[in-house]
Formats: C-alpha cells, sequence, structure tokens
C-alpha cells in the first residue's frame, strides 16, 4: 500500500504532511503546559495535592491508550487511528476550557492523556513508514518539530494571557488549526507495510516450541529503564507545575511567568546541540552532565527563591534554574536511545518495550509526589526533591559497568 502511495506522491510531501502533524501535537501540548495556572484558578483547584491527583489521570488515560491503539492499528491501519488520535486531542483540549465542574476536569484530563499517547503511538508509526520509503534515519527531525513547535506553542500561550484572551478562545483557534492541518495532510499519510523479513519471522514463531514466558533483560536495559524514569518524572513535573511555580512561589504577575515557556526553549536548544555533545564527550558522561544540570536547575530554583525581595531578581534567578533544568532533561532520552542502539544485546523494539515498562511509573509518580510534599511542605521542598532525582541520573551512570564498555 505504501509503495503505490510513494509514487502518487512525492516522499517529500508525505514526509512534510506527518511532520505538519507532530507540529499539531506539540501546539496542543504546550498551549494545555501554558494555562495549567489558568486551568486551576478557573476551576479553584486551590490544594497542590488535589491538582496533583488531577494531574495523575493524564498517565492513567496514557495507559488506558496502549491497548486501545493496539486495538485499532491492525484493524482499522495507522491513517485512520492518527485521524481519530489527533482530532480527539484537539477535541479534548478544546473541551478542557468549557467543561463544567472538577469532575468534568477531571474526565477530561483523562481523556486528553488518553488521545495524546494514541497521538504518539500513532504518529511515530507513521514517522517509521516514512524512514522506509526514505530508506535512512529521518525521525529525528520529526521529534525536532514537534519540539519547535512546542516553543512556539508556549510563546502564543505566554501571548495569548498577556493578551487576556481566554483559555475557551486560545484553545478553539489551537484546536481549529490541528484540526485542519490532520484533515489537510490525511490523505498523505501511509499504512503500515509489512516487510518479507517480519513475514518470515512470523512464520518461523509459528513453528518454533513456546519458549518461557520471562526472561531477565539485561542489565543495561534495567539501568537506562531506569534513568528514563527518573527523567520522566523532572519532565513532568516542568511541564506540570513550571508556570503554577512562577504563580505560586514566586507570585509574579501573568506578564512575568515565563517559566514553562523558558525551559522548553531550552530543552529544544538542548536536542539541537546534542549531536554537538557526543562530538566532545561518551554517552555516559552526557548523561552526567545531564543529572548534573537537573540538580544544580533545581536547587537554585528552590533554595535561592528568597535571595533577594526583588521579584524581577526572582524572576531572573528562576528563570535560570529553569533554563539549566531544560538543558539537561533535553538529552537524556535521545541518549537513551543511541546507547540501546549501540550497545544492546536485545532487539531494538523489544529493548524499548522493557524501558517502557519500567519508566512508566515516572509520569504516574511526578504529580503524586510533587502535590504530596507540596501539600504538606511547600512547593520548593518538592522541587528540591525532583531534584535529587537528577543526581540519581549521575549515580547510576557513575556506578553503571555496562555503559563503562
Amino acid at each position: 500500500m505504501s509503495e503505490l502511495q510513494a509514487t502518487i506522491y512525492s516522499k517529500q510531501r508525505i514526509r512534510y504532511a506527518v511532520m505538519s502533524l507532530f507540529i499539531a501535537q506539540g501546539l496542543c501540548f504546550a498551549s494545555w503546559a501554558s494555562r495549567l495556572p489558568d486551568i486551576k484558578k478557573d476551576f479553584n483547584v486551590e490544594s497542590f495535592l488535589h491538582y496533583g491527583f488531577l494531574m495523575a489521570l493524564i498517565p492513567i488515560g496514557k495507559f488506558a491508550a496502549i491497548p486501545l491503539v493496539g486495538f485499532l492499528l491492525p484493524r482499522i491501519g495507522s491513517k485512520k487511528t492518527v485521524l481519530i488520535s489527533i482530532m480527539g486531542f484537539a477535541l479534548s483540549l478544546f473541551l478542557v476550557s468549557i467543561v463544567p465542574g472538577i469532575t468534568g476536569l477531571g474526565i477530561m484530563m483523562f481523556l486528553f492523556g488518553t488521545f495524546w499517547n494514541m497521538t504518539d503511538i500513532s504518529l511515530n508509526t507513521q514517522a517509521i513508514e516514512v524512514e522506509r520509503i526514505y530508506g535512512k534515519p529521518i525521525i529525528a527531525s520529526f521529534h525536532a518539530s514537534w519540539s519547535l513547535s512546542a516553543c512556539i506553542g508556549a510563546l502564543i500561550g505566554y501571548a495569548m494571557i498577556n493578551m487576556q484572551v481566554g483559555t475557551y478562545l486560545h484553545f478553539a483557534i489551537i484546536a481549529a488549526l490541528a484540526v485542519f492541518l490532520i484533515l489537510f495532510n490525511y490523505k498523505y499519510l501511509q499504512e503500515a507495510s509489512v516487510e518479507p523479513e517480519e513475514v518470515k519471522v512470523e512464520a518461523k514463531e509459528v513453528n518454533e516450541p513456546k519458549r518461557k514466558w520471562f526472561h531477565m533483560p539485561e542489565m543495561l536495559l534495567i539501568q537506562l529503564g531506569l534513568i528514563w524514569l527518573l527523567a520522566l518524572v523532572v519532565e513532568n513535573t516542568m511541564f506540570e507545575w513550571s508556570d503554577v511555580y512562577f504563580q505560586s512561589v514566586i507570585k509574579a504577575p501573568e506578564s512575568m511567568q515565563v517559566g514553562f515557556l523558558v525551559f522548553m526553549v531550552m530543552m529544544f536548544t538542548g536536542r539541537m546541540l546534542t549531536n554537538l555533545a557526543y562530538s566532545k564527550w561518551s554517552k555516559k558522561t552526557v548523561l552526567q552532565i545531564a543529572g548534573a544540570l537537573i540538580f544544580a536547575g533545581f536547587t537554585v530554583s528552590s533554595i535561592f527563591i528568597d535571595y533577594s525581595d526583588s521579584l524581577t531578581i526572582k524572576v531572573i534567578i528562576n528563570s535560570i534554574g529553569f533554563m539549566m533544568i531544560g538543558l539537561g532533561i533535553s538529552c537524556v532520552v535521545p541518549t537513551i536511545y543511541s546507547i540501546v542502539a549501540e550497545k544492546a544485546k536485545t532487539p531494538a523494539g523489544t529493548a524499548l518495550t522493557i524501558m517502557s515498562s519500567i519508566s512508566f511509573v515516572g509520569p504516574l509518580v511526578a504529580p503524586l509526589l510533587v502535590g504530596a510534599i507540596s501539600h504538606k511542605y511547600n512547593l520548593e521542598w518538592a522541587y528540591l526533591t525532583v531534584g535529587l532525582f537528577g543526581a540519581c541520573i549521575i549515580l547510576i551512570a557513575t556506578v553503571s559497568k555496562t555503559l563503562r564498555k
């Protein structure tokens, strides 16, 4: 199917179509994250603990998406799954702004997480198919386009807040743009092709006797899975609490709530510089530097909050801290992927499944951990605690014997 389509449409047009949908997803995500303080205020979510529980519904929704996508992909194909996923993602973003009551908000957070992960899985399936058409590695360009659009989305969110545009109109504009992008590019999407080698493997597995249902994963994958888990705790903390931190801790006015924006800009910048980092240091050293930046960034933001009574100084200090965190976290997941490709003995697909199973706990732990510590003590202590996860990344990368080889 994909070969037929590739003869009708140029491979460049197919690539741009898939890239535009990564852009749509990045815009929806950043729009949601940039308005979380407003959502918190609009629904009168005063308690950090309650806010943490609401945010925890998103990874629960993401988990629910896994069997749903597993059911849809082989039955209706990745094209239709992408269509359903992005339309649902855009619609749930819009409904967040108009749904009545805290119960309705909780339902929408769950659905937002469900369609978020459905979009992740189905879009990356499309990206893999486009890479097959090109015959060379190009998936990184799709992820780079997502990061760039997330930066633009954060900037749009910051502008909307300062222009006093409500979440209703903001989310309606972004959702409409996402729907336009999927409808305009839908016909260029591909259906997953089945390679002859895959057919042979399937036939071979039918004739082989059943193997043991459980095998202990290689230690490298366990260690990288743990680093991934720690990184996801850091990422989700910054996605969900950055502007809330500026609002609740620094007491910054809306015009100075730049936490999420500076974090996303530095995350994008860091991803653009990752290959340069590999040319200067080993991947183990890159992970150690990343962990150090994460630890230092959270420490700066939590400990030096009372260094000055000046609001401007507080904003500058915390912006520097958030920039360090963004720069540090930017290279962790790409480096993990690269190490797996370079060192893992397990096939790549199986390796990523193993690490994803370990790391999945991260997005669920983050909102509950930060919410509970903030409720018991304060948000500064919660940030200092998450900073220790950066130190744990340094520790695992340092003591790992498999990373030395």
